[in-house]
């Protein structure tokens, strides 16, 4: 207990000045990174299913880990920490503009959620943005942790997405970048499971002297 204390009480130097991580900080890090290994393992296993066992009750399953994995990001993105309010809250913004997308999707058509993405291509403008969210949390953390997963997710998810609405890509080449994207959220949530909790709270000292500037403003 004297431990937890010190440490949660452990003073850091920033940039515009002093702070301390306080117990909140660390459970919106963890609540952050438990939504981002919920829905590394929705993807995984959904794309699992399509990838061995394109079947139709396999392929049905998908709808339901679709909404886990999506309510799952929406929970990860809503704890995230990012310097910039804005793009937080653009990338908030196209989480909402994909999920509402996908309910309509997934509602609007007798076929299963899947089919109706894959044979219909011009659906990835909607629920793209989910996905353009979750890359956006891909760059960030490659850009502040130089993760190399994260490095090769941030091309290849529109890579993947662009290709297939396109048509420029072939089968083969959809199954592999699919399964390499599953793969790799997967190392990447379970990186950030065992990496240490302050880095992935950031530099306190920057987001209070951003909002002092904002509040200046207004």
């Amino acid at each position: 207990m004297t431990t937890q204390t010190i440490s949660s009480s452990e003073v850091y130097q920033g940039q515009f000045g002093e702070f301390t991580i306080t117990p909140s900080d660390r459970q919106s890090v963890i609540i952050y990174r438990t939504g981002l290994m919920i829905a590394a393992l929705c993807f995984a296993i959904g794309s699992g299913l399509v990838l061995f066992y394109p079947q139709t009750t396999t392929i049905q399953a998908i709808t339901p880990l679709y909404t886990c994995f999506s309510l799952a990001l929406g929970v990860s993105l809503l704890t995230i920490h990012i310097y910039m309010a804005s793009l937080h809250q653009i990338l908030q913004l196209f989480w909402i503009i994909g999920s509402i997308s996908a309910f309509i999707f997934g509602h609007g058509d007798s076929q299963a959620f899947a089919i109706t993405i894959y044979n219909q291509p011009l659906t990835i403008l909607g629920i793209g943005f989910t996905f353009a969210a979750l890359t956006g949390i891909f760059f960030k953390e490659g850009f502040c942790f130089h993760r190399l997963e994260t490095k090769i997710l941030t091309p290849l998810v529109p890579l993947l997405l662009l290709g297939h609405l396109t048509g420029i890509l072939s089968t083969q080449a959809e199954q592999v970048l699919l399964g390499l994207w599953a793969i790799l959220f997967l190392v990447f949530a379970i990186r950030k499971v065992i990496q240490t909790i302050p880095p992935d709270i950031g530099d306190k000292s920057v987001f209070d002297y951003l909002k002092n500037q904002r509040l200046a403003k207004s």
